[in-house]
């Protein structure tokens, strides 16, 4: 992208799924929607988390893990990446990790080249006993410890997961980034109290853009996903959304609005605490 592209603005997408338990059934839908996103101009593209699998069984993810820079979903995301010429997140993907009953959660990133150029392993990880929801992410994923941004032609660019939107610490660690990707999962239940307020507030706290691409429907095991896939602009305000079903959510982010704003309310000039 050239500099005089990206001061016009450019188009970004969030894709919204239902995955099921075929990792082959996920990629193609998952290409089907990112083509539909190409159609309308995008040039950054996210998918949800676990785009590629939602399993019947928390463990089925264990069962279909990759080393990193090797198998079916990480060549997808590079090929596909190369030949529309985008960059390409894969929300998250199950890679390897030392512990042979966990996977680490990871969001990849690859550049129009098909090259992978970041990669952000989830570090809160989910906890849940209400009702019937019950959830132990820490039994079947090991978490990151590494704060994750990368400098794209987009501007910089930080990294989150799902339930990392409950903690505005990780945000500021990224230290004034211009888009925040954030591709859940979030249930039901959770959603519904939960996911506008907290993306919407990120978005103001760090008058970021922000990219929400969620799972959202009812998948083969029974689960009920939130959905409503959002772009969020730095001022809180959200620029396009779906609230149900898989689709393109597509919306123009413009770099000279965001820094007007920076400029006639500069709070980030303004902190004065400092993570510890």
């Amino acid at each position: 992208m050239k500099e005089n592209e990206k001061h016009q603005g450019f188009r970004v997408a969030a894709i919204q799924m239902a995955s099921g338990p075929s990792v082959t059934a996920n990629l193609e839908e998952a290409a089907r929607l990112i083509e539909d996103a190409v159609s309308q101009q995008a040039k950054l593209v996210v998918l949800p988390e676990y785009f590629c699998i939602m399993g019947m069984k928390d463990t089925d993810k264990l069962a279909i893990r990759e080393q990193p820079g090797d198998g079916q979903i990480q060549k997808f995301l590079s090929d596909t990446a190369k030949r529309l010429g985008i960059w390409l997140v894969g929300g998250s993907v199950p890679l390897a990790s030392p512990d042979p009953d966990k996977v680490y959660n990871s969001c990849l990133v690859y550049a129009d080249s098909g090259e992978q150029v970041a990669r952000y392993d989830k570090i809160h990880l989910f906890g849940l006993q209400l009702g019937q929801e019950h959830y132990a992410e820490e039994k079947t994923i090991k978490a990151g410890d590494k704060v994750v941004t990368v400098e794209s032609p987009f501007g910089r660019i930080g990294l989150s997961i799902c339930y990392d939107l409950r903690f505005p610490e990780l945000f500021r660690l990224m230290r004034n980034v211009d888009i925040i990707l954030a591709p859940a999962a979030f249930t039901a239940i959770t959603g519904k109290a939960h996911w506008e307020v907290l993306v919407r507030a990120r978005a103001v706290e760090n008058m970021a853009y922000v990219i929400a691409p969620g799972q959202g429907g009812y998948h083969v095991s029974g689960r009920e996903t939130n959905g409503d896939s959002m772009i969020v602009d730095p001022w809180g305000v959200v620029m396009e959304r779906l609230p149900r079903g898989s689709g393109a959510v597509v919306a123009t982010i413009d770099p000279d609005y965001q820094t007007s704003l920076r400029a006639n309310l500069p709070a980030l000039d303004h902190r004065t605490l400092q993570p510890c």
